[in-house]
């Protein structure tokens, strides 16, 4: 607070004093508090001192500022929490965040997550305490390209920490929340309830078994996920501790390599999510996060490291160059086709059998049903993350839709990924803004057949062909299998730093499945690379849907006077707006406008 001298009293502005941070709705910061003499804190009347000693001053603004901030959170992360709650998330934890201070908070963080309703698989790492044990037994850890070669001292030490880190783990999780002031509500038998963790064979494992005349004793692949037993026990709110040691049809325990069982178990289980909490950021050449990659860039970026990584190499090996081309990019964004609305849901989502494991369809097990990541390489950060990039996009291409890659060293990471508009790590999505993209002119017919049914209701206003013809270039719309199945356009005035939207209209076999809210986020983000400011809308008798939607009643007189020569005042439209906040996700949308 500044130094108040000689003021008798003051008040801050009602509630003025917090503003929207830059990187999106969740984070807030103190504005100046203006001080005036005479007045009233909220109903209470504050007397000062000199140099700014107060009478209960410092207690009742940071009351007030604390309780605004909590009410403000919780209001604008109600959509993460629909949106999040039921989803299936498999986290993997790096050893080196397993092995650092920074896994209580994240644990801790986990267990809040939890009883929000995500449903979590726990994949954590063990390369860190392996070796670290085989040392100070007298042993050396010995790797062949990603996979460590298991000898019994190794297979010994691999038992040993995974039994260590599950006790570590389920002890961590198992106190729940602290009941400090919580009694005030009642009492409530939940309150006592540990959270369950559910562990178990399933992973069951094979051997490498001797390749190029390397014989990786007892390294394993993973064989197959136990789905149906892991779903039984995430729907019994448990949350799963999945271990990278496996149990071959023999009996034996395999050591299988972290990222390879993690990826696998997303990539069966169909999660929603797969993050890796690694012990740094992903940065580009200018040091700077790089918070957003399609697929395509994913892709792109590791190709061209192949030649100076061997995980790279093994991920266009595993991917090949002519397989992706045969699925074809969309050229205005990167997004990539689908048949059905899952990307890649054909040729790469996984085979299962009676949804417990992977067959490459002649009864012969598959060894690329994951991907493994680790060795020297990833051990010396030779080449900096690559190797987990490589992991995100051959999980995205699995069918996987986001990846995150979050820096575990943050603290509430976890919280400020999910929560937050922007996130704080570096996402790689298979499926945003799908198919959408600027319209052409042979696109007439099918926005025409769109938006005819609205123009014949009232809905919309009606174009003539040559109208559309001219406003085609702020047109975007959504393509899928050949046929548009949404359309909207934007229509920028730079020297009022506005747009409007208009013409959003979605073909009745596909509404209902966020279409709409697919264009209207894909026309702010263009706003915004524009240097548009705010965006402003006519509307007769949508307007719950944008309301809904951030969007709130104007008068005519926010309308750019331009626009406002042409509006038809018979229809009675109500006008809406909506201030854009600047954008920091990191998501590239094309910006042509003819």
């Amino acid at each position: 607070m500044p130094a108040l001298c000689g003021i008798n009293s003051w008040t801050p502005p009602a509630r003025n004093y917090l503003q929207r941070g830059l990187n999106g709705s969740n984070s807030l910061k103190f504005l100046p508090l203006q001080v005036n003499c005479g007045k009233r804190l909220w109903g209470r009347r504050l007397r000062c001192r000199v140099l700014g000693e107060t009478d209960d001053v410092g207690f009742e603004v940071s009351s007030a500022i604390k309780d605004d901030l909590f009410v403000g959170f919780f209001r604008e992360a109600w959509p993460y929490f629909l949106a999040h709650r039921g989803s299936t998330f498999v986290v993997l934890i790096s050893a080196e965040i397993v092995d650092s201070p920074h896994l209580d908070h994240l644990l801790m963080d986990i267990s809040l997550l939890h009883g929000l309703g995500i449903k979590f698989v726990l994949v954590p790492g063990t390369h860190v305490q392996i070796d670290r044990l085989l040392s100070e037994r007298g042993s050396e850890a010995k790797y062949v390209g990603r996979y460590r070669i298991t000898d019994p001292d190794s297979l010994e030490a691999a038992m040993d920490t995974s039994g260590r880190i599950r006790l570590i783990i389920e002890a961590k999780l198992s106190p729940g929340p602290s009941l400090t002031g919580v009694r005030r509500h009642g009492e409530n038998s939940r309150w006592h309830a540990s959270v369950g963790v559910a562990g178990g064979n399933f992973l069951a494992a094979k051997k490498r078994g001797v390749v190029e005349g390397i014989d990786y004793a007892s390294t394993g692949e993973v064989k197959k996920i136990d789905v149906s037993r892991i779903r039984e026990s995430l729907d019994q709110d448990s949350i799963v501790l999945l271990s990278n040691l496996g149990y071959s049809s023999s009996g034996e325990v395999l050591n299988c390599n972290t990222y390879e069982v993690a990826t696998a178990c997303a990539l069966a289980l169909g999660a929603e999510k797969l993050i890796c909490i690694m012990d740094g950021p992903i940065l580009d050449e200018s040091s700077r996060l790089i918070r957003f990659l399609t697929l395509q860039d994913a892709d792109m970026l590791v190709r061209r490291r192949a030649e100076q990584s061997e995980i790279a190499a093994n991920y266009v090996k595993a991917v090949s160059q002519e397989d992706f081309n045969h699925l074809g990019y969309n050229g205005s964004n990167g997004s990539l086709p689908s048949q059905n609305g899952n990307v890649f849901s054909q040729r790469y989502n996984p085979t299962f059998q009676n949804g417990i494991g992977f067959d490459n369809g002649n009864g012969l097990w598959s060894s690329e049903q994951g991907f493994a990541i680790g060795g020297q390489e990833k051990l010396s950060r030779s080449n900096g993350y690559l190797s987990e990039l490589a992991a995100a996009a051959f999980v995205c291409r699995g069918g996987v839709q986001r990846v995150h890659l979050l820096d575990g060293t943050i603290g509430g990471v976890l919280l400020k990924e999910l929560f937050q508009r922007d996130g704080v790590g570096t996402m790689v999505a298979s499926d945003l803004y799908e198919g959408a993209r600027m319209a052409r002119v042979s696109d007439i017919p099918g926005i025409k057949e769109l938006l005819q049914p609205l123009e014949e209701s009232g809905t919309l206003i009606r174009r003539t062909d040559e109208e559309l013809v001219k406003a085609l270039p702020s047109f975007v719309i959504v393509e899928r299998e050949g046929h548009i199945i949404a359309c909207a356009a934007l229509f920028p005035y730079f020297e009022e730093k506005c747009g409007e939207v208009a013409a959003i209209a979605v073909s009745p076999d596909c509404r209902g499945q966020g279409q709409g809210d697919k264009l209207l986020d894909y026309i702010e983000k263009k706003a915004s690379s524009l240097g548009l400011q705010m965006l402003f809308l006519l509307t007769t008798r949508t307007a719950d849907w944008f309301v809904r939607r951030g969007f709130s009643e104007c008068s005519i007189d926010h309308i750019p006077e331009q626009r406002r020569k042409k509006i038809n005042l018979a229809r009675r439209s109500k006008y809406y707006m909506k201030k854009l906040l600047p954008d920091k996700s990191g998501i590239r949308i094309d910006c042509t406008f003819a």
